[in-house]
């Protein structure tokens, strides 16, 4: 069995790591007894979700800051995707247990509509299905909005700085292999140079 550190090191294990987990949150989310958070339990649903909004904001603010230095990148850029789909699953929990109180959402009335209404509203796309109607709903959907502003942005743009720098250095290392181009010109202006020596010699052998 790889170690961990191999994992994480190894780009193929990162690309089957990352559905897998992927998989796992989507497996959690409509298996978990979220029925136990809502209207009967406020205090303990409302202190569950701000100490996961505080852990997945810190956790993802140390992902992009790795993702900006040098070393894992790769790893690091997994760890920013599976951040946003584990912000997904969070919001979408909290949409649902708070579903179960009358008059906080229209049209919401299971874990796929609240994963459904979670994702439209990070893609600020709203076809009015759904929609929030009391005011702890649409405190949170602020909360949201703010979160994808800052932190989703923030992560979003870090990994476009990262794909932009691989492409351009693949870009550079092909130049610099012996069969592209530049080496051609290189090989051309050294023929040009030592034909401009035989020149050379060829006058110095008329002067004589």
């Amino acid at each position: 069995m790889p170690s961990p550190r191999r994992v994480a090191a190894d780009p193929r294990w990162l690309r089957v790591l990352l559905p897998l987990s992927i998989a796992l949150l989507l497996v959690a989310y409509f298996e978990l007894p979220l029925d136990e958070f809502g209207p009967g339990r406020p205090a303990l649903s409302w202190t569950v979700f701000v100490i996961a909004m505080v852990i997945l904001s810190l956790l993802l603010l140390r992902e992009i800051d790795g993702l900006l230095r040098p070393g894992r990148q790769g790893r690091h850029a997994v760890g920013i995707l599976l951040l946003i789909c584990l912000s997904l699953v969070i919001f979408a929990s909290g949409y649902y247990a708070m579903s179960h109180h009358p008059g906080e959402f229209n049209g919401l009335h299971t874990r796929l509509d609240a994963l459904y209404f979670t994702v439209i509203t990070v893609s600020t796309v709203g076809f009015g299905d759904i929609s929030p109607a009391g005011q702890a709903a649409r405190a949170v959907v602020v909360v949201q909005i703010v979160y994808n502003f800052v932190f989703l942005a923030a992560a979003v743009s870090a990994l476009s700085s990262r794909v932009r720098g691989r492409v351009a250095d693949r870009a550079h290392s092909r130049r610099d292999e012996p069969g592209s181009g530049g080496g051609r010109a290189g090989r051309g202006k050294s023929g040009h140079e030592k034909s401009g020596r035989g020149k050379s010699g060829h006058e110095r052998s008329g002067r004589g």
